[in-house]
């Protein structure tokens, strides 16, 4: 009687709980589309006069409390100014994406690149994310670079390979200069440079494009090729293609699929290992070389060129994607076995990235002990929790970080001081280094445009500044003196949900150069035409090549 009373009971509760578990989960799924909704009403509707200028008051307080270097190339009665008429300026109601435009204009002045402010974005409910992570915007097959007043196709993946330089006339009807020109005036750099605006327009095009325009589904291109000029549709489209000749294809492929599951079964159990580690081995070069696998590129590369492939090549497109010790590593060994006669270091299009990784590859390019960059001036005493802490944080992360908030806090005091009543943070970057064993000690020659920006610049000062290297190319887009970076704030506007990232840390360089504001300059100025991309020509790697062929002469 008991055991059934108990039975009884369990199940009741089981039946109790299920209910609750089924209340709890459609109250969330309530309160999540709900949510959904307000935010997407917030973004679309046109906000009050006294609601712009509030976020205004909001963002500009939230730059003078965190950015530790905000009047270096504006002063504050200017930049005062700029924002005062900003919120004068604002004499009707407008929606998000407009406000933004307007905001960015005047931020741009602040003149520090890391500093952004961005639109908010459309959020989809569970359904609608569902059904968009089945779909592929075509568009995302190609890759732009603005040359000469022109927009190019620079690369094209897949069936669109053909477009590969053909010039990009119009995007839905609009002019493509103008755009360019358009973007531009909303585009930060580090102090006064400009070669920085017009690189970055074109090579993230796109981007910029969405946050103009917002979400879109669909894109005409006109294009121009060497013997025709039409007009070229873009859309979002199923991943898998659900037509009958897609559905055969498919279904011999998974008879492809169960044929060699069969022959993989078939292996001995030596075989099957070694086929594993085989596996594991390509895994760990991908990781290694930063393997991109939407754009199925390496962003680590290592190559031979010049005569009899004397010349090593070192390709880096960013500092951040994968590891990178085992690289280097290996690469300076290669170098060194192969007994290079010079050094090419390419970082074209090379945005940044990590402090550590440029850190550690310097360290192959010098003989001497080093300090890569100056002790980091910051304006909170806790960067790291309060850049984790922003209102842009989810909730359930919010939750954690304060569980670990005294150790993140612990990390914070050990790593900051103050001197001359200013705050200071000490990356490792700014401890004294060894060179490494294998140090190279021949020629080397840098390649550099505006893209060249942040990380890849402050890399180039130090080169630069010790004389290491000769500079071919164009001038950095990231400063010479250093940038504001490191850490960052994002916060988020309460009105428009317009987002501003704050840098917290100013990464100063060792060497400094007057007038502040400017990038590293190249020794040998060369830039690409719309010629040269037309006939595949690298005008910048050619001179350095036939600079190499004389002095052997």
């Amino acid at each position: 009687m008991k055991l059934q009373n108990y039975t009884h009971l369990k199940l009741h509760n089981f039946i109790k709980n299920k209910s609750l578990l089924f209340v709890l989960g459609l109250s969330f799924l309530l309160v999540s589309c709900a949510t959904v909704e307000k935010h997407n009403e917030q973004i679309t509707k046109l906000h009050s006069i006294e609601d712009l200028q509030d976020d205004i008051d909001d963002v500009y307080k939230q730059l003078q409390r965190n950015h530790p270097h905000l009047y270096q190339f504006t002063s504050k009665e200017v930049l005062d100014f700029k924002f005062d008429s900003l919120k004068k300026s604002i004499t009707k109601p407008m929606d998000s994406r407009t406000f933004y435009k307007q905001l960015a204009a005047v931020t741009k002045y602040i003149g520090q690149g890391h500093m952004s402010v961005s639109p908010p974005s459309l959020k989809f409910n569970k359904k609608e994310r569902k059904a968009l992570l089945k779909t592929k915007f075509e568009i995302n097959n190609l890759d732009f670079e603005y040359v000469n007043n022109k927009l190019l196709i620079a690369n094209a993946r897949g069936k669109d390979s053909l477009l590969t330089h053909a010039e990009v006339l119009e995007v839905d009807g609009k002019n493509t200069e103008d755009l360019i020109n358009k973007y531009t005036k909303i585009i930060a750099s580090d102090g006064y440079n400009k070669t920085f605006h017009k690189r970055v327009a074109g090579f993230r095009f796109m981007s910029y494009y969405a946050k103009d325009k917002g979400r879109f589904d669909s894109i005409n291109l006109k294009l121009k090729t060497s013997d025709s000029t039409f007009v070229k549709m873009y859309r979002r489209v199923l991943k898998k293609d659900t037509t009958a000749a897609a559905i055969k294809k498919d279904s011999l492929r998974k008879d492809s699929i169960n044929t060699v599951n069969k022959e993989i079964a078939k292996l001995t159990k030596a075989e099957r290992k070694a086929k594993r580690k085989k596996s594991k081995a390509k895994r760990k070069h991908n990781w290694n070389y930063g393997y991109d696998y939407i754009r199925k590129e390496y962003t680590r590369n290592l190559n031979f060129v010049g005569k009899d492939s004397t010349v090593a090549l070192l390709k880096i497109r960013g500092f951040s994607r994968g590891s990178y010790e085992e690289f280097y590593d290996e690469s300076f060994k290669k170098i060194d076995s192969l007994k290079s006669k010079a050094l090419i270091i390419d970082l074209r299009n090379n945005f940044g990235g990590r402090l550590n990784e440029i850190t550690y590859l310097y360290s192959y390019l010098t003989d001497q002990d080093f300090t890569l960059i100056d002790r980091s001036e910051i304006n909170r005493r806790f960067p790291i929790l309060k850049s984790s802490m922003a209102n842009t944080t989810p909730t359930g992360i919010k939750i954690l970080l304060g569980l670990f908030s005294p150790v993140v806090a612990t990390i914070d005091i050990l790593k900051t001081s103050k001197h001359d009543g200013k705050l200071y943070y000490k990356f490792k970057s700014s401890k004294a280094q060894e060179p490494k064993d294998l140090n190279y000690k021949g020629k080397i020659y840098v390649l550099i445009n505006g893209n060249s920006f942040s990380a890849s610049s402050i890399l180039s000062t130090k080169l630069q500044g010790n004389q290491r290297a000769t500079f071919i190319g164009e001038e950095t887009g990231g400063a010479y003196n250093g940038t504001v970076a490191g850490f960052y704030k994002t916060y988020e506007m309460p009105n428009t949900k317009v987002v501003a990232r704050i840098g917290l840390a100013h990464i100063g360089a060792q060497y400094k150069s007057t007038p502040d504001g400017y990038g590293v300059k190249p020794d040998i100025e060369i830039i690409p035409t719309y010629k040269d991309r037309i006939n595949g020509n690298d005008p910048e790697l050619e001179w350095v090549l036939e600079d190499l062929n004389q002095k052997s002469e």
